[in-house]
């Protein structure tokens, strides 16, 4: 944990449940958020608490609520109250996602928000813009999620397109790939089923695709380009002739295994092979190279939160 010294003078502050952890970041006056002034994380495995119908179970909700709490009561230690508290994916899409929010409410006094996956999109464009700059030129993110996948392009301040599908990595994993050791007909399937997704959404944007900068936004695409070769100190990027080259090697590879090789964790190495399948066909309809940026979605929503503060937070929280 990251922490001040003092009272924070936060202007944007965020706590971000998602399936693996709850992260509070605290963003300062002046500030970016590659030096918070605050950060705290409390760890979550909701991947494993969803039963056969989507539902979050009772230890799942419980863990959630005792995650909110103790992200929150850090973030008033330090003097800062008034924090987003967002729910993602994982909790958004469970079929008792209002069961969540009230239960977590009642335990915490907390209610749980969530973004649109077009507003998670618009927001990863937002960081990545932000990042990169105005003489970037056009950008398009990709973001490849748990639940989801956002995509956002534009050559502005904001998206002028932004989509959400659910391709994430722990849903392409758990809806077609549950084998350990998928065949080469699951696989096969999966990319097929992923690429059709991708040419839909993009629509009449795919002629005009190259001549955007593709830019990754997310944990999954980081871990690939670090497995497909990419070291830091290096240009951050990843290749689709390198990721081709290890989709056949996860495929034999238990997830204890994939848990051994370089950038793959091991609370996500059971979603990496269905997560490099995803990664590879939004690379192969966009062009064969992702530069790989380190803000997101979070990010997007902190510096936007911080551009609206001084306002009443109700409106602030509505910008978000």
């Amino acid at each position: 944990m990251r922490k001040c010294d003092e009272a924070c003078a936060a202007t944007a502050a965020v706590l971000d449940v998602g399936s693996f952890s709850a992260r509070l970041v605290v963003h300062g006056a002046g500030g970016s958020p590659l030096e918070p002034l605050l950060t705290h994380q409390t760890r979550l495995r909701l991947d494993r608490e969803l039963d056969g119908k989507g539902r979050l179970t009772t230890r799942g909700i419980d863990a959630v609520s005792a995650a909110v709490e103790i992200g929150m009561a850090t973030a008033a230690r330090h003097g800062v109250t008034d924090v987003f508290p967002l729910a993602t994916s994982c909790i958004r899409d469970a079929a008792n996602a209002a069961d969540v929010v009230a239960s977590v409410a009642e335990a915490t006094g907390v209610k749980l928000r969530f973004l649109s996956g077009r507003r998670e999109a618009e927001l990863a464009y937002v960081a990545a813009r932000r990042w990169y700059g105005a003489s970037a030129g056009p950008l398009l993110v990709l973001d490849i999620g748990g639940g989801t996948v956002e995509l956002a392009a534009g050559s502005g301040g904001q998206a002028g397109f932004a989509r959400s599908l659910r391709l994430g990595a722990r849903s392409m994993t758990r809806d077609r790939l549950p084998a350990e050791r998928p065949s080469g007909k699951d696989i096969k399937e999966l990319r097929a089923y992923v690429l059709g997704e991708i040419d839909g959404a993009f629509g009449d944007l795919v002629p005009k695709l190259a001549e955007y900068q593709v830019v990754g936004c997310s944990k999954v695409l980081r871990q690939l380009a670090r497995l497909a070769g990419d070291r830091p100190g290096k240009a951050r990027e990843l290749r689709l002739d390198d990721l081709q080259a290890w989709i056949p090697r996860l495929a034999k590879l238990p997830p204890s295994r994939r848990a051994e090789l370089p950038g793959i964790s091991r609370v996500r190495a059971h979603q990496a092979l269905a997560g490099a399948i995803v990664a590879e066909s939004l690379m192969r309809v966009t062009g064969g190279r992702v530069v790989i940026c380190p803000w997101s979605t979070r990010d997007g929503l902190l510096l936007t939160l911080a551009d609206h503060a001084g306002t009443p937070r109700a409106q602030r929280f509505r910008a978000a």
